[in-house]
């Protein structure tokens, strides 16, 4: 289903009206957030020498194949190689998919994570980033619940901040996962650019603002969709209020984007201005 930003609703004035720490009011029809303020918590601003690797004081690798392809039959291996993710000595961090041969693989790219180095509950999550595109190209903004080796996936919890097939690249989905609402039948909502716009064409701030029993999801502050808690299906679980690290990564293939094709072109590279963390302040 292809949906355009959200608008408001008797279904968005209830969900927000009286809550605590509601910052939502409905202005002219379209809900607005109220700045209330925000204290950044964790960030990055990714500035460094050209080619150096990401801090390793906030970012870790996950590396190789994956177990079925990461879960998705995904065709790449993942490295640590500044060819696959390396700072610009602009200010970004570039992650790069490219076709080379590795590991019984067809492509390399990366997958960083501060997973072990810091995670978070609840506020705003939010990422400036241009997007790659090309069929077969998945570029992703996300988390995972802390933890996911005890309990496993979907039971830890995923939240989708920004992903994209990249034969759309004027559409984004924000999507939770979670027992009951996994994997082909998430919980998912779709942004799309005004007409003639594109993802790869400039950068854009992906973002989630977070609360117990709600995720909001944001592009460049256009709010476009609302999930609670009370959205779980019938024999599902809501798993969102722990903690959860972040992830950015750019796949090749996998069951949600298809196989690249012949008219896909490498390398393909998603660029990531900064990533922040930010609290409400009171």
């Amino acid at each position: 289903m292809r949906l355009r930003p959200l608008l408001a609703s008797p279904l968005c004035a209830a969900l927000f009206a009286g809550s605590p720490g509601c910052d939502y009011k409905a202005d002219e029809g379209v809900p607005q957030r109220v700045e209330r303020g925000w204290t950044v918590v964790w960030e990055d601003e990714f500035e460094g020498d050209a080619g150096a690797r990401p801090d390793a004081s906030r970012w870790t690798f996950d590396l190789g194949r994956g177990e079925s392809g990461w879960g998705n039959n995904e065709l790449q291996t993942y490295t640590d190689g500044a060819g696959n993710a390396a700072l610009t000595g602009s200010g970004e961090l570039a992650i790069t998919a490219r076709a080379e041969a590795r590991d019984g693989a067809e492509y390399t790219s990366a997958r960083v994570k501060t997973q072990g180095l810091f995670a978070t509950t609840y506020g705003r999550v939010e990422a400036r980033i241009k997007l790659p595109s090309g069929a077969g190209i998945w570029p992703a903004f996300w988390m995972l619940g802390e933890d996911v080796t005890t309990v496993g996936w979907p039971r830890s919890g995923e939240i989708d901040i920004m992903e994209l097939r990249g034969q759309e690249p004027d559409v984004v989905a924000g999507t939770l996962h979670g027992p009951g609402f996994s994997g082909g039948n998430p919980i998912s909502d779709e942004y799309f650019l005004p007409d003639g716009e594109r993802f790869d064409e400039g950068f854009h701030v992906f973002a989630v603002e977070w609360d117990p029993g709600r995720v909001a999801w944001f592009v460049d502050d256009v709010l476009y969709s609302i999930v609670t808690s009370a959205q779980v299906p019938a024999g599902g679980d809501w798993v969102f209020d722990h903690p959860f690290f972040i992830i950015l990564n750019v796949a090749v293939g996998g069951n949600y984007v298809g196989p690249p094709n012949a008219a896909t072109s490498f390398p393909q590279t998603m660029l990531v201005d900064w990533v922040r963390v930010l609290a409400r302040t009171p």
